[in-house]
């Protein structure tokens, strides 16, 4: 190569850089809820927000568009997806359907290795803090991480790289849910409780039992979610029509 000369791979390798920067940043901003529901996203305010460039910000917005975390209109741009008690319905079924079966085949199909990993991530979830300790009203970035590893080490046996893709896709749309739905005041939840008991009965080898458990604790955050939509809960807005009165 010559001195004073750009490769054109060197270019082309950080655009991707920046895109996939953007899009890590803008993928947990929208699945920690930290942006109004079915808000258009501009690309000069991306742009703007995010401080990169509308090349790496449009393949941001086009990979989140992909895995179904932004809507998208011809020639209109890019939107929040909206949610709604019809579609968290419908979301709540699919995935216990996905996750029985993962779940019954990790456990017909464990290890050692498996076993091992169930136990430690179920203890780093057990040792985080739910909330920041300056915003108890605010969760936990690292809580977050840990509680997706947890349940994803629980599938993590099912020898199907498809299913488990189709379960963390799943999980992600779920997760603006479960905001919503802890977001109710006076709702005390034991949730590390149905965590170890999800994982006691797993390590057990009580299928039908891990099973149950999974799902009453999916279906539990599902009707808790419900209930803040009954509540008049505005996506718009992030909060209850009540509560803005």
């Amino acid at each position: 190569m010559t001195y004073g000369t750009v490769d054109p791979g060197e270019g082309k390798g950080a655009k991707s850089t920046l895109a996939s920067s953007v899009y890590q940043q803008l993928r947990d901003d929208l699945l920690r809820g930290a942006l109004a529901a079915e808000s258009k996203l501009r690309v000069e305010w991306v742009v703007s927000r995010y401080g990169a460039g509308a090349s790496p910000v449009r393949e941001a917005l086009n990979r989140l568009a992909a895995e179904g975390l932004l809507g998208r209109h011809d020639q209109r741009g890019f939107f929040l997806m909206p949610v709604s008690a019809t579609e968290l319905e419908e979301l709540t079924r699919t995935r216990c359907w996905l996750e029985e079966r993962a779940l019954r085949e990790s456990i017909a199909h464990r290890t050692a290795e498996w076993e091992e990993q169930l136990v430690l991530a179920l203890h780093r979830l057990a040792r985080a803090e739910r909330r920041l300790p300056e915003d108890p009203s605010t969760n936990n970035p690292e809580w977050e991480k840990l509680h997706r590893a947890f349940h994803r080490a629980l599938i993590a046996a099912c020898r199907s790289h498809w299913l488990i893709g189709f379960c963390d896709q799943l999980s992600d749309q779920a997760s603006r849910y479960r905001l919503i739905s802890q977001d109710t005041p006076g709702t005390g939840r034991d949730d590390l409780g149905e965590h170890r008991i999800i994982a006691e009965r797993t390590l057990d080898g009580d299928a039908d039992g891990a099973v149950e458990a999974l799902l009453n604790h999916y279906r539990l955050t599902a009707a808790r979610c419900m209930e803040r939509f009954a509540q008049g809960y505005d996506p718009r807005a992030g909060v209850s029509k009540a509560r803005r009165r």
